[in-house]
């Protein structure tokens, strides 16, 4: 089932004109949600950053585009499937409306939302190998655009192509300055002793919201610090514990990175507090 533009399509009916600006140029924003016990993790950061890519893109925000609305629109998308009590994925994509080349003609929008069944109802730790390596065949370019959750992801695919082909489970991004700023699907965070770094957005990561979250956990940890700097990728295996943030999943820990291998302690204490904060918020 996905709403498209407020009105409820099954899936194979669904159907987006050839003209879609989303398709022809990336001239989309998405936010991908997790749903599970009756309730959207985070709403209110995914809503915020919604509206602040699209005002960067200069899209036109309907005036009933209120967080009240959407919600209600996800939560009518969901609530007619036969796994509307499940723990889900939600897609929410939004596109400026067809008409124009790279001059839009307009500025208004339009949207999808979809969803598919996750495993598991809450954040779980990730035991498995989890092997990662740098992808230096293309860079993310520091600024503002790269912060943003759009439908241009092209570094992500051949990144991910080459993690296939290399039996990664993951690989890490650099920028044009050869900082480490995040992975195929997460930001990055470094553990050494008692300090924890993250890239800086100003580097190019993606504005993530379990990013926000887990700055806001460590900074309440009185036994550790948190930074956030660029991180060179001599860094990497100097530290104790690498991990992977993203909504979807949580927090991934990464077990090796050519002849280092790493710990889970500290993903192992923060963990249980972001189940909370996603619970309670």
């Amino acid at each position: 089932m996905v709403n498209l533009n407020g009105t409820l399509i099954e899936d194979k009916k669904t159907f987006l004109a050839i003209d879609n600006r989303g398709l022809n140029y990336g001239d989309a924003v998405f936010e991908t949600l997790r749903f599970s016990g009756g309730k959207i993790y985070f709403w209110e950061d995914h809503y915020f950053r919604l509206m602040s890519s699209m005002r960067i893109l200069r899209m036109e925000i309907p005036m009933d585009f209120t967080m009240e609305f959407l919600e209600e629109e996800i939560l009518k998308t969901i609530n007619i499937s036969e796994i509307k009590d499940a723990s889900l994925r939600i897609k929410f994509i939004v596109w400026r409306k067809a008409g124009g080349k790279y001059t839009p003609i307009s500025n208004e929008i339009e949207y999808a939302i979809s969803f598919e069944k996750l495993e598991t109802p809450f954040y779980i730790l990730n035991e498995t190998n989890y092997e990662v390596e740098l992808f230096k065949d293309h860079y993310i370019t520091s600024g503002l655009l790269s912060t943003l959750k759009s439908t241009n992801r092209l570094i992500n695919i051949l990144g991910s192509i080459f993690a296939k082909e290399n039996d990664y489970q993951n690989c890490l991004l650099l920028n044009e300055n050869k900082q480490m700023v995040e992975a195929l699907n997460g930001n990055v965070f470094l553990v050494s002793g008692n300090n924890i770094k993250t890239p800086p957005l100003s580097d190019g990561c993606l504005n993530g919201i379990l990013r926000k979250q887990l700055i806001s956990i460590i900074k309440e940890i009185p036994d550790f610090t948190l930074q956030e700097a660029s991180i060179s990728p001599f860094e990497l295996q100097k530290s104790d514990e690498i991990f992977i943030t993203n909504v979807i999943q949580g927090i991934i820990p990464i077990t090796k990175y050519r002849k280092k291998e790493f710990g889970d302690k500290i993903v192992k204490q923060i963990l249980p507090k972001l189940n909370l904060k996603a619970r309670m918020g």
